[in-house]
């Protein structure tokens, strides 16, 4: 237990040391095998977790829906979505803000970045918001906020990822992360009606666009329409696997990024490049996971938490409002992303053994209470001074933007962000109701 222990810290302790996330869960998973097990068995794990994981059919839908989000970031099609919410909101006040908003809960159906759907609107709306005269704080603010919805609508990696270190399934957590999702994107539109409301002269009123207008730009919005409902609607009507609904989903936008002529031979190879890329790094990432999770069984780690949290006599609510809680102070100082990697394979089996079923806490825990609620409690903190990293990712897209601008526009969303914690909490069907009705 101990060597587990000091080999998972250890792997955190590398982490900070910007030793890449990948490259520190292998080597303190080798040799923590190694101390704790003995060195044979952790070089002969090694090459087997990789192939096992390589040759996973539920892995292939990573880079599937990492090229159907690179398809349509990189043809333009997001602009599409952003100008048809702002021909429908945008002469209101606030309205250029909202519109993002809208226009993020669209790509975040085809994109499960934070960083990259963040990265893409901050290029597509804020230059729109300061033509207008926003404050800096709203629009980088809305901006930086609004990122954090592309882990809770589907499909989102991260759900991709705790599906296959639980063993969960991604459907169901697909499905369980749309209406959270759209709370998320209700209250960050309340809390923008809010500030337009308190301070005025911060969101400015655009100019308000006839409804020939509106008709010309609502109709580029049905790619993500067709990609949304498609791999959604398929899922929920088990017409596909989640690997089938990637396939198609990444087929579709390469067919429609060709049909509206954006899709040109430089582009389409950009966009595979891009996705190798991205894939090999995540792929890479996770066999570190699988190394770990590996780890946490053989050296005890995880049979000895287990039975600390017995003798403490912690469960049920109280059981998750600790794990919560540490979710929050972790995800000040480290990517969501990580904390997944890191301590689900931890948290996991505790929530078994408290009677919990393992698809009930991938619902409620990833989506529910620790992932909408812990991504969440992540993303507060990713979203929270001193280590927010959608508000660097927003500082390296616009430079000019003073990073406590930023800050200081995130409050709102922070707020409204704590009031959905307590939503989710109170009203666990929030996050149970639309996946209970698959079965």
């Amino acid at each position: 237990m101990t060597v587990g222990f000091v080999a998972m810290f250890g792997a955190i302790g590398l982490a900070f040391l910007r030793v890449p996330l990948a490259i520190a869960l292998l080597i303190a998973s080798v040799l923590g095998l190694g101390l704790a097990v003995n060195w044979n068995v952790a070089f002969r794990l090694l090459p087997m977790t990789i192939s096992e994981a390589v040759l996973s059919y539920e892995l292939a839908v990573v880079p599937m829906f990492i090229l159907m989000g690179n398809v349509i970031t990189r043809t333009g099609i997001a602009q599409d979505l952003f100008r048809a919410a702002h021909a429908f909101v945008g002469h209101r006040r606030g309205g250029l803000a909202l519109s993002t908003m809208v226009a993020y809960s669209g790509f975040s159906a085809v994109c499960g970045s934070s960083y990259a759907t963040a990265a893409t609107m901050a290029n597509v709306a804020y230059p729109s918001m300061r033509r207008y005269g926003y404050s800096d704080e709203l629009a980088a603010g809305s901006i930086a906020a609004g990122g954090t919805l592309g882990i809770l609508i589907p499909p989102s990696i991260i759900m991709v990822v705790f599906g296959i270190l639980t063993q969960t399934n991604i459907g169901h957590l697909f499905i369980a992360g749309v209406l959270p999702g759209l709370l998320g994107l209700a209250l960050y539109m309340l809390a923008i009606r809010l500030v337009a409301a308190w301070r005025p002269e911060q969101a400015p009123r655009g100019e308000r666009i006839g409804w020939a207008e509106r008709g010309r730009a609502l109709a580029g919005v049905w790619p993500f329409e067709l990609l949304f409902g498609l791999i959604i609607g398929g899922l929920y009507a088990k017409w596909f696997t989640p690997t089938e609904a990637a396939g198609i989903g990444a087929g579709l936008a390469i067919a429609i990024a060709a049909l509206n002529r954006r899709l040109t031979l430089t582009a389409l190879r950009e966009v595979f490049l891009d996705t190798a890329h991205t894939s090999i790094g995540l792929y890479t990432v996770l066999f570190g996971a699988l190394m770990l999770l590996k780890l946490l069984t053989l050296s005890g780690l995880a049979a000895g938490l287990l039975g600390l949290v017995q003798a403490s006599g912690l469960e049920g609510t109280a059981l998750i409002l600790v794990i919560l809680a540490v979710f929050l102070v972790l995800g000040c100082v480290m990517d969501s992303m990580a904390i997944i990697l890191i301590f689900v394979p931890l948290v996991a089996p505790i929530m078994v053994a408290q009677g919990f079923d393992l698809v009930w806490f991938g619902i409620i825990g990833i989506i529910g209470i620790i992932g909408i609620i812990g991504i969440v409690a992540s993303e507060i903190a990713l979203t929270t001074p001193p280590v927010g990293m959608n508000v660097f990712v927003l500082k390296a897209v616009l430079p000019e933007v003073a990073v406590l601008r930023i800050s200081r526009g995130l409050v709102p969303f922070i707020a409204v962000d704590i009031a959905r914690l307590g939503l989710l909490m109170a009203f666990p069907a929030i996050s149970l109701w639309l996946g209970s009705t698959i079965e």
